[in-house]
């Protein structure tokens, strides 16, 4: 069944979905109409399915979690972030929140599919068979979906920020959460994604440790300068340092950190020895 269409072509729809979720969740947000707002989430919930389908179709074809290059990073990410929404972001009583996610998925789900480049080859067997090493992968990608969403909160928080001090608490603006719960919510991010990077780490260095011939020091370097920036941030923000508009600013910057980061950790695979491959069907 899955077969029917490539893996990419999974992963355009589930763009489209995506994009076509945030433009009905939008026009919910102006007209008021509750079946428009189910249908956004209805959309945002089936591109997920279908992003998750094109994901499992490249990760039987290079044997391995699809992390091989860029463009499978990035769809991860994405794919991470949808899926925390999915989970949790519900509770958040966000409409807007929920909304912003889909452009968030629609953004990075068809930025990295109108690259080709980034596409041009990939990795079979990328983690030499080794499931805890694979995990390590996947959970440090997880948590740049988490600190996806966290730079989606902080934006939020400054757009609600905006209105306060502007005295335009009205339009769109009423549509975000109270600034208190914005923080907070920002707080539970960082705090998650800070975590779930650490644990990564602490798996990977398990088998790092015991031959450090495998651990390539640019990707190593990097991945552990993310962790430290998080957690820095973190610690400032729970003792009382770093608060409000420096504490949004500063998770923005930082996610912007953390995807530049990526170059580094996918250039660290194609000199790691692993057999690449041509992407098939790497053309949009």
């Amino acid at each position: 069944m899955l077969s029917v269409l490539t893996d990419r072509q999974w992963l355009w729809l589930a763009g489209w979905f995506y994009l076509a979720g945030f433009l009905m969740g939008t026009r919910w947000l102006k007209s008021g109409g509750c079946p428009l707002r189910t249908m956004g989430y209805g959309l945002l919930t089936v591109g997920y399915l279908l992003q998750l389908a094109g994901l499992y179709l490249r990760g039987e074809a290079v044997g391995a979690c699809p992390l091989g290059n860029k463009f499978e990073i990035l769809q991860f990410t994405a794919w991470s972030a949808i899926s925390l929404y999915l989970i949790v972001g519900v509770t958040f009583r966000s409409s807007l929140f929920g909304n912003l996610t889909s452009l968030l998925g629609a953004f990075l789900t068809l930025f990295s599919l109108s690259v080709p480049r980034w596409d041009a080859t990939r990795q079979a067997h990328l983690f030499g068979g080794n499931p805890w090493i694979e995990f390590h992968a996947a959970l440090a990608l997880f948590s740049y979906g988490v600190f996806a969403l966290l730079a989606l909160t902080s934006a939020m928080f400054l757009f609600r920020h905006h209105s306060l001090k502007s005295k335009q608490p009205g339009g769109w603006f009423a549509f975000l959460p109270s600034i208190l719960e914005l923080d907070q919510i920002g707080l539970r991010l960082l705090a998650v994604g800070t975590a779930l990077l650490a644990l990564s780490l602490a798996i990977g260095a398990v088998y790092w440790l015991r031959d450090t011939s495998t651990a390539n020091s640019a990707k190593l370097l990097v991945t552990v300068a993310v962790w430290v920036a998080y957690g820095a941030a973190l610690v400032l923000r729970l003792g009382g340092r770093l608060l409000g508009k420096r504490f949004a600013w500063v998770c923005l910057v930082l996610f912007g950190f953390a995807l530049l980061s990526l170059g580094p950790v996918d250039a660290s695979r194609h000199v790691s020895g692993l057999h690449a491959a041509p992407a098939a069907g790497a053309q949009p």
